[in-house]
């Protein structure tokens, strides 16, 4: 169950510009988010932890991360702020006695962009922001201890992978299972193949979804790096169309995309080609994310037909190329 405005308040206690403040839930997905509004201080954004999903290591080096971007690099993305112990990542214990871990970050003005907005603009910066990215990833020293998830065929494809078992997701039925399978091994063959190599496989944000822009004019802010980790570079194309893997603008935006990519790091054929992949692999992960996740309203959005789509575009993925 989410938890309340006074489920949150032994969390308010630890920041001072909070104080007095009134939260509300405005997003349940893998974390909660919290709007907080304060008479003084303004709007802040409060990020409370699923349990069991990031450990502190991993939360750190995720904000070790963003603060080495906002210095590095002119990727919009939000500001943490220190607790009252001047440590940024918090922890506090609901009515029930568990311990949540507890993020807070400067409010950021804007909206998520619609599917029916300008998509090509925003691809081409997406690219843009990718690239700025991975080039900061490999030449950046991480701190001593980082820890950040790796998302590869085993930990998406296999029954205990980060996000559960597509297997045992909605609608899948014994037709779309058979489909599925031959695209599991599909993936497990063609990733190999494509390798591990520095120029392709490193520190990604993994999560470039729309939820996960904050569009204010011409300004768009990339949040929610709780999902960084270690992946193939394109594989950030592929979280961009969370999904709306099959939706017939797609081409385009992976045109528009790889543009925007290749204005500030080269992007060769083979990395290109391997974008089928990346968009299937992230497909599975969704599939199998809905399952683990029924209790959101994300999950629910999407759980009608998602296994079919699913399977429908693992049919274009087997016969290739699904981008001609």
């Amino acid at each position: 169950m989410p938890l309340s405005p006074r489920d949150i308040e032994p969390a308010l206690s630890l920041w001072p510009e909070l104080a007095g403040g009134r939260a509300r839930l405005i997003n349940h997905s893998e974390n909660q988010t919290f709007l907080v509004e304060t008479e003084r201080r303004g709007r802040f954004t409060l990020r409370i932890h699923r349990p069991g999903y990031q450990s502190r290591p991993a939360i750190e080096s995720e904000l070790a991360w963003m603060a080495a971007l906002r210095r590095d690099t002119d990727v919009p993305i939000p500001e943490p702020l220190p607790g009252a112990d001047g440590r940024l990542l918090q922890s506090f214990e609901t009515d029930e006695e568990e311990a949540r871990h507890a993020v807070l970050f400067r409010f950021v003005q804007g909206s998520e962009p619609s599917p029916d907005s300008n998509m090509g603009e925003l691809f081409l910066t997406l690219g843009r922001y990718a690239a700025q990215l991975h080039l900061h990833a490999m030449q950046w020293q991480r701190p001593a201890g980082f820890e950040r998830q790796v998302w590869q065929a085993a930990t998406i494809l296999d029954a205990d992978g980060l996000w559960g078992d597509w297997r045992v997701a909605p609608g899948v039925d014994k037709a779309i299972r058979s489909i599925l399978d031959r695209a599991d091994a599909a993936l497990w063959r063609r990733l190999g193949e494509y390798g591990l190599a520095e120029d392709r496989f490193g520190l990604i944000h993994a999560d470039m979804r729309l939820g996960n822009l904050l569009v204010d004019g011409p300004g768009i802010t990339l949040i929610d790096f709780d999902d960084s980790g270690f992946c193939w570079f394109v594989y950030d194309f592929a979280a961009a169309i969370s999904f709306h893997e099959t939706n017939a603008v797609v081409p385009g935006l992976r045109t528009a995309w790889i543009e925007g990519y290749r204005s500030v790091r080269p992007l060769g054929e083979e990395h290109v080609q391997a974008i089928d992949s990346m968009v299937m692999l992230r497909r599975m992960a969704l599939l199998a994310w809905i399952g683990s996740h029924a209790e959101t309203r994300l999950a629910q959005t999407h759980t009608s037909g998602f296994a079919a789509g699913t399977a429908q575009l693992a049919e274009r993925y087997l016969r290739g190329p699904m981008f001609p």
